[in-house]
């Protein structure tokens, strides 16, 4: 993080002096502090957040693979006017294996930015999700969204054992 903030303050500046440069340590390095006093950051956070960089970047790609997807499916069923008369939507409820609040906050945020999908509520463990059609229902059920994001939380707990030793 304390790198991110020279950058950026290097970045906001749009040139670079040697006054600039020493300025934006010493600022840097005061807002590194604070962060790490109130806010809980702390270098060993920051270091397990950059090995976790490229696990999110590739959920980012399936994520965006899904909504186009999504998107290719649902302008089809919309512009077909046949397939669009046959449209049911519904309301389906399911429960997943995730256990991090994070995790579960991600995946339904994953469904609701996938054209055709709504997170209507989360609670706990369990999910109520509105799908324009119930076709689209048939994937929220160990969803790739899922797989991926039970991947990252068992990476995560083996990091976390091995902290431990």
């Amino acid at each position: 993080m304390l790198l991110v903030l020279f950058i950026l303050w290097l970045v906001f500046n749009g040139r670079i002096t040697l006054e600039i440069v020493l300025f934006g340590i010493v600022l840097s390095a005061a807002v590194y502090w604070f962060c790490v006093k109130f806010l809980g950051y702390s270098l060993r956070k920051d270091i397990e957040t950059v090995k976790r960089i490229p696990m999110i970047i590739k959920y980012c790609g399936v994520l965006f693979i899904e909504i186009v997807k999504a998107n290719a499916f649902v302008a089809k069923t919309i512009l077909n006017k046949k397939r669009a008369e046959e449209i049911s939507p519904v309301l389906v409820k399911f429960k997943t294996k995730l256990k991090t609040k994070t995790a579960r906050f991600v995946l339904a945020n994953s469904i609701t930015l996938t054209p055709g999908t709504i997170t209507v509520k989360l609670e706990g463990d369990e999910y109520v999700v509105h799908c324009l059609d119930r076709s689209l229902s048939k994937g929220l059920v160990d969803s790739v969204f899922e797989r991926q994001l039970l991947k990252m939380e068992e990476n995560i707990k083996m990091e976390d054992k091995g902290n431990e030793s």
